[in-house]
């Protein structure tokens, strides 16, 4: 097969996984008038449509579809064996993709990798920050990191942190105003700041759970949030009682500038996982990215 044609099937694949010509140009180094001209010669030479366009979006056709089916699978194939030759080379080299929320990524995720991105400087980490629940094989991710809760069956997990307690808080001020809620149902009656979860849509109900009871609350309030870091900043600013993690609080508590509430009605459960499939070949980087994190 000529390598033009290599080249052609590569730039469409890329192209229908990102589902834009902006990203996949990006993707693959090259401008987006030049990854156009060559899905057109492609296209040309199949003589069928791969790509429908509009001026917002793209979208495979039934023969992109199939087209992306039969080989799609194949380059990554080939991409993985190139990735594992590393290992012959003097030092592992080599791209790792991780997909991961804002606090396991400051928490546990960049202290235990930048070690080792000094050790091997030919080993590339890139970081995709989603609370959104990705799946890793169709966006290509190599893993990804997730509460133990919440990991499929089929998937490889790997502990990467302690038990997690939630924390319910908000600043001493807003106490004193509002009164202190004695038990979760008294939250529908405060100011409380909301996550919404991006892989649903909805807002997260609040997970108490108190001597085998469970319960989950739907609270309100004047603001919500896609990310935690600005509902920290929400907190402390006094509009509300937030609900997340208690390491995202832990210096604000210390300090005394947030108070607890509701502490007895939040259990430790399983912290983060690293998870991945068993079935995909793994690069010598992406060992060592397991080894740092399994610390």
């Amino acid at each position: 097969m000529a390598r033009r044609t290599l080249n052609d099937l590569l730039a469409f694949i890329t192209v229908a996984r990102e589902g834009s010509f902006t990203r996949a140009a990006g993707v693959l180094g090259v401008s987006q008038s030049a990854l156009s001209q060559a899905i057109k010669l492609l296209e040309e030479r199949l003589q069928i449509r791969l790509l429908t366009r509009t001026t917002r979006s793209v979208s495979v056709t039934v023969a992109g579809e199939r087209l992306l089916a039969a080989i799609g699978h194949r380059f990554d194939e080939i991409e993985s064996e190139l990735d594992a030759l590393t290992e012959l080379r003097d030092k592992p080299a080599g791209r790792v993709r991780l997909t991961s929320g804002d606090h396991p990524l400051r928490t546990l995720l960049l202290p235990r990798l930048m070690p080792l991105m000094h050790t091997y400087p030919d080993v590339r980490i890139e970081f995709d920050v989603s609370y959104a629940l990705r799946d890793i094989v169709a966006d290509r991710f190599d893993a990804g990191i997730r509460l133990g809760e919440n990991i499929d069956k089929d998937m490889i997990a790997v502990p990467i942190g302690p038990a997690i307690r939630m924390a319910a808080v908000a600043t001493p001020a807003y106490f004193e105003q509002h009164g202190v809620p004695k038990a979760p149902s008294d939250l529908t009656r405060h100011r409380c700041i909301n996550m919404r979860l991006p892989t649903l849509g909805g807002l997260y109900a609040w997970e108490f759970e108190r001597r085998g009871r469970e319960i989950k609350v739907r609270v309100d309030g004047q603001l919500t949030f896609n990310s935690s870091p600005h509902m920290v900043l929400a907190a402390l600013d006094g509009l509300g009682i937030a609900f997340l993690p208690e390491e995202e609080f832990a210096p604000h508590l210390q300090d005394g500038r947030l108070q607890r509430v509701l502490a007895d009605w939040c259990p430790p459960f399983p912290g983060y996982h690293l998870y991945y499939p068993s079935r995909r070949q793994h690069s010598p980087a992406f060992a060592l990215v397991v080894e740092a994190l399994r610390g």
